[in-house]
């Protein structure tokens, strides 16, 4: 990538399920095998244009849903996409409620999560060369901004706010689990956001996660344990939705020309913690693509 993000036009990456990327609009697609470092992304990219805008979306378990969530090759989602000059990720995720309010078929615009995950690799960086990014604020704000902009003309019931806890899976929660979540003051939970958000702020890309709710998770005493034929069903409700936000947000982006205002786009400046002469020229080839624009 350029060093002057200014210089970099913008581009959204959209990542989720197979029912999302039928956007009404979308001319000039393709699909496109891109290799990583780190081995083949979930699938090959989807490419398009909304209106003149570049788009790319990026079936996060594979088109069929073949992958399940620890099995995910997050660094190879989140290298490919930077590799095509993706600048802005939006990720739409499946989703239990932890909350009353949050009713199945509603939107939330995340803004923290609670990593519980434990079988995944979490970072670009390795031995030979390390370095510490700040997650403190996990979702890029101008992002959700626009994201919140977006839905607002549309007919979503949405809501700004809230913490994603992102659990191993695949197995859903025990009750005591969905509970102790709920006391942490958690909203929602799924399986997919993390690594994938870390990954991403490696990358120095603006990620914003809108997590769709499908059910609500086993605390509910109303409602019956979830299956994954309900989440199924409004899944495929969800789906409108989604497509219809990626339809509104995408013109709000495409004027975007400075770099990110919350520090997405410069995430590495302070970063890198291995001195110079002690970094491995290995590990500074395979890091290319995520920290060249540092690396040099």
């Amino acid at each position: 990538m350029e060093a002057n993000h200014t210089s970099v036009p913008p581009m959204l990456g959209v990542i989720g399920g197979s029912g999302i990327y039928d956007v009404e609009g979308l001319s000039d697609v393709r699909w496109e095998a891109v290799d990583t470092p780190y081995g083949s992304p979930s699938d090959e990219l989807m490419f398009g244009n909304l209106d003149g805008f570049p788009i790319v979306f990026l079936p996060r378990h594979g088109r069929g849903h073949r992958v399940p969530p620890s099995e995910l090759n997050f660094r190879a989602n989140i290298h490919a996409l930077k590799r095509v000059g993706v600048t802005e990720i939006l990720s739409l995720s499946a989703v239990g409620s932890l909350r009353e309010e949050l009713v199945p078929g509603s939107f939330v615009i995340v803004d923290q999560f609670i990593d519980r995950t434990f079988a995944r690799v979490k970072s670009f960086f390795e031995t030979g060369l390390v370095a510490h990014v700040s997650m403190a604020d996990p979702v890029c704000a101008r992002l959700g901004d626009h994201i919140e902009a977006a839905a607002a003309g549309l007919d979503i019931e949405i809501s700004r706010g809230g913490t994603y806890l992102v659990m191993e899976g695949p197995q859903f929660s025990s009750r005591a689990e969905s509970e102790l979540y709920r006391s942490w003051g958690c909203s929602v939970i799924g399986m997919t956001n993390m690594p994938e958000a870390k990954l991403a702020r490696e990358a120095e890309i603006c990620y914003a996660t809108v997590a769709m709710v499908t059910d609500f998770d086993c605390w509910h005493e109303d409602h019956e344990d979830v299956t994954v034929d309900q989440i199924i069903e409004v899944l495929m409700s969800n789906a409108d939705n989604g497509r219809s936000l990626v339809r509104a947000l995408a013109p709000r982006l495409a004027s975007r020309n400075e770099v990110c205002g919350q520090g997405c786009h410069t995430a590495l400046d302070n970063a890198l913690i291995t001195a110079p002469d002690a970094r491995d020229p290995a590990m500074i080839d395979r890091l290319a693509t995520v920290a060249g624009r540092v690396l040099g």
